[in-house]
């Protein structure tokens, strides 16, 4: 499965209309996909607008609880004549960033009225009200005038949906992927911010800046004073996790892999602070947190000059433990074990980006924008375990793609994905050449697109 084969695979999937439209009836009406946390619906009645492609979902809290039975899905249109039941508009439109629609979203929900002809749904999606049955001779049946359900999952604090009756539980799905992430409690975790935009490239595009590290050393040069880079990934099965590696042995350590690992150079007190401080303030304030920042500040204090990396990361990292402590943030227990497999970040297939630690998570989340390949919609969040009462208030929130909208960091991964988009449609492009140990992550995407879409744009071997 970890194969580190030579292979490639063709521009289609990122430009191609039809392959898109592939996509409409072959990957998206079948596949596990995350719409919302769960804390966007803490009372019974709270519903949310999920748009992807052509397909429109309403989710509804029915029940309290944290399970499925919890929640109903439903796709977003009346029986009688099409109409959508909660009119969702265009994610753009009109010119200004607070008239752009993310999503449709209320409270207190006790049914569903269409605007056309008035026919009306519980939200167990049962319909209650037909204008003059009579007409149809009584014959209509509850199979007939109810909304279309759609399945519901619950992991990591996240609902998940999957419009195919006959899919996999979502706990399948997730595997040992899933497995491995529940060790850090994401479900305990909430909101920081959240963010998104309609970009110029193709959804696929958009998610591979963020599956791999290997891009680091010549897009994100301003890091590499602190730290190396060198990276690897591993497939498994649907998703795959990307790692830091190591090329001396002396940081060869279980949280090497992720994102609490020594920086380099003479003195690594000095370098991992500088590490966290400057990835923590360029990527918008996330992938770390304040109270890791300043437990590394104090690594020169509290340890001697001859502390090596793995006593550096294991003070800083108790030092910062009982700060949250003392603040009222627990950390969940992780396993050395789990967490050198972990690693740095989960591509959870198709279109999920979870980099993680104890106590924080910088996501991605990309779908295509209408039957434009060439634009996406893009989401990026973060979470952070917060002390009880002290959770933010947040929204999705429309930002331009700028530095002073989502850090430098973002902006620098931002300059690449509209140019790879536009160069990808170049007659002199002969197809990728996936780093074979670096980008497996990239690889396994294609490789699972394949496997749903009939084959298409499957990664094939370039040398025998």
């Amino acid at each position: 499965m970890d194969a580190e084969v030579l292979s490639t695979y063709g521009t289609e999937a990122f430009l191609s209309r039809e392959y898109l439209e592939a996509e409409k009836k072959l990957l998206w009406p079948k596949v596990w996909q995350m719409v919302e946390r769960l804390e966007d619906f803490p009372d019974v009645g709270d519903w949310i607008t999920y748009n992807v492609a052509d397909e429109s979902i309403v989710v509804v809290r029915v029940a309290e609880g944290d399970q499925p039975e919890a929640f109903r899905a439903f796709h977003n249109v009346c029986p009688h004549r099409g109409r959508q039941l909660v009119s969702v508009p265009d994610h753009l439109p009109g010119l200004n960033s607070h008239e752009r629609v993310h999503s449709v979203r209320g409270k207190n929900r006790k049914n569903f009225i269409c605007g056309f002809h008035g026919w009306t749904f519980n939200t167990e999606g049962e319909n209650t009200y037909i204008l003059d049955p009579q007409d149809w001779d009584n014959r209509l049946t509850p199979e007939m005038t109810c909304l279309s359900q759609v399945k519901v999952g619950i992991w990591g604090g996240y609902i998940y949906i999957n419009m195919d009756p006959d899919c996999e539980p979502l706990k399948e799905f997730m595997g040992r992927a899933g497995e491995i992430l529940d060790h850090f409690d994401l479900a305990g975790m909430r909101y920081k911010w959240r963010q998104w935009a309609v970009y110029p490239c193709n959804w696929k595009t958009a998610i591979e800046a963020f599956l791999e590290p290997y891009h680091v050393a010549g897009t994100h040069t301003q890091l590499l004073a602190y730290g190396d880079y060198y990276a690897l990934s591993k497939q498994y099965g649907w998703h795959s996790v990307s790692s830091y590696d190591t090329r001396d042995d002396k940081f060869k350590m279980s949280e090497s892999a992720g994102t609490t690992r020594a920086g380099k150079g003479d003195d690594a007190r000095v370098s991992t602070y500088e590490l966290i401080r400057e990835n923590y303030e360029t990527v918008n304030y996330s992938a770390s947190t304040e109270t890791l920042v300043k437990a590394a500040s104090r690594l020169v204090d509290e340890l001697p000059e001859t502390a090596t990396p793995a006593e550096i990361i294991a003070h800083w990292l108790k030092s910062a433990k009982a700060d949250d402590a003392a603040r009222g943030v627990i950390w969940p227990e992780v396993p050395p074990e789990i967490k050198q497999e972990s690693g740095l970040a989960w591509g959870l297939w198709p279109n999920q980006n979870i980099l993680h630690g104890e106590t924080f998570a910088l996501c991605y989340r990309v779908r295509p924008y209408g039957d434009d390949p060439n634009k996406c919609v893009f989401e990026s969040y973060a979470l952070e375990r917060f002390p009880e009462g002290e959770v933010p208030q947040t929204e999705w929130t429309y930002a331009d793609p700028t530095g002073d909208n989502w850090g430098s960091v973002l902006a620098q991964d931002f300059s690449n994905m509209e140019f790879v988009q536009k160069g990808m449609k170049s007659s002199g492009f002969r197809g990728t050449l996936p780093n074979p140990h670096q980008e497996q992550k990239v690889i396994n995407l294609h490789r699972n697109l394949a496997r749903v879409l009939e084959g298409r744009g499957a990664p094939v071997k370039l040398l025998d």
